[in-house]
């Protein structure tokens, strides 16, 4: 259902329909010197180095509200303000559930009418920076965003 793809020093998380669901941000470690960190990461891709998580950023709750060409109705309104609350409710039941107290919302950089969230994901054993292994870690809390209706 889930693929992952390299993109420079973070994956793409893409859907069953071949869309991007969300972005996967490998937390690499200190990496020193600084100056030589694009360097050092490329190695570690290369050598697939072993991580122990990073950071997850998904979609969060698109309004329907914020559009410069928004002609609705107050009933119209309501239903969005509706819909997205229990949006809402269902995030804090995730975020709750698998303990991800510490999260980051922030406006999505291709639809001003999105929020995202970025959570941080740890991973249950060190693992190598090779696709099929960061998806064994990386797909069960997709599934379970999948299945809480969240993706």
């Amino acid at each position: 259902m889930w693929k992952l793809e390299l993109d420079e020093e973070f994956f793409r998380i893409y859907d069953s329909k071949k869309l991007i669901a969300g972005y996967f941000d490998p937390d690499y470690g200190d990496i020193y010197p600084k100056e030589n960190s694009e360097e050092i990461i490329l190695s570690m891709l290369k050598n697939h180095d072993k991580i122990m998580g990073g950071m997850i950023m998904v979609p969060f709750v698109k309004f329907g509200l914020f559009d410069v060409d928004l002609d609705t109705t107050l009933s119209k309104v309501e239903q969005n303000v509706m819909r997205v609350t229990q949006h809402l409710e269902k995030w804090k039941n995730f975020l709750s559930q698998t303990n991800h107290n510490t999260h980051s919302i922030r406006i999505s950089h291709t639809d001003q009418d999105m929020l995202t969230i970025t959570f941080e994901i740890k991973f249950s054993k060190p693992t190598p920076l090779e696709k099929t292994k960061l998806s064994e870690e990386l797909f069960p809390t997709l599934n379970l965003l999948y299945n809480s209706g969240l993706s």
